[in-house]
């Protein structure tokens, strides 16, 4: 069982990577709105339930990629396309109907999106966005959407009890049946 790497500093390979999603290459001090749908995709979550997924990821799962925080939303980097197809998966897992409804939305960030990184060596101390994982390589491994769905099934299924059974009916009339003459 492996924990979330300790990584919350940008090396020079991943400035590299994150710079090369740009239209302007510099990736330097401040957080920059980057474009997703070509180098990567993000996945966004609620920081809470994000957090359960990245500790499934680590824990469980194959790792994550980069994860970001930012304005109370984990932003998990994920392989090109995820966005697109992640929606429909989750809808085969009827994520949206009335079992799953305490479970929050995932919002998914593809071609024509753009999302805002923190600075390359912003960790903990920072006020704003903040790298949780940060990219340390040129070419960081990005989970596409059937590892995220895994890990958003897993992470709903631990926190939110799952009936299979409908709700009991308040107004049945119940017979007590063990006593037979």
């Amino acid at each position: 069982m492996s924990s979330t790497p300790n990584v919350t500093r940008v090396t020079p390979d991943g400035a590299a990577w994150l710079a090369s999603a740009g239209p302007y290459p510099p990736y330097t001090s401040a957080p920059a709105a980057l474009p997703c749908g070509t180098v990567f995709d993000v996945v966004s979550a609620p920081v809470v339930f994000g957090r359960r997924m990245l500790d499934r990821l680590w824990e469980e799962g194959p790792g994550s990629g980069p994860v970001a925080m930012s304005r109370g939303r984990m932003l998990l980097f994920c392989a090109p396309g995820t966005a697109h197809r992640l929606p429909s998966l989750l809808a085969w897992e009827e994520w949206g109907s009335h079992r799953a409804a305490a479970v929050p939305p995932l919002l998914c960030h593809g071609t024509g999106d753009a999302v805002t990184v923190p600075a390359p060596d912003c960790g903990d101390t920072c006020g704003g966005p903040r790298w949780v994982v940060a990219p340390d390589s040129r070419r960081p491994w990005l989970p596409g959407p059937e590892v995220l769905l895994w890990a958003a099934v897993r992470s709903a299924r631990a926190a939110v009890r799952i009936s299979i059974f409908p709700p009991a009916d308040e107004d049945a009339k119940v017979y007590d049946v063990s006593r037979r003459r």
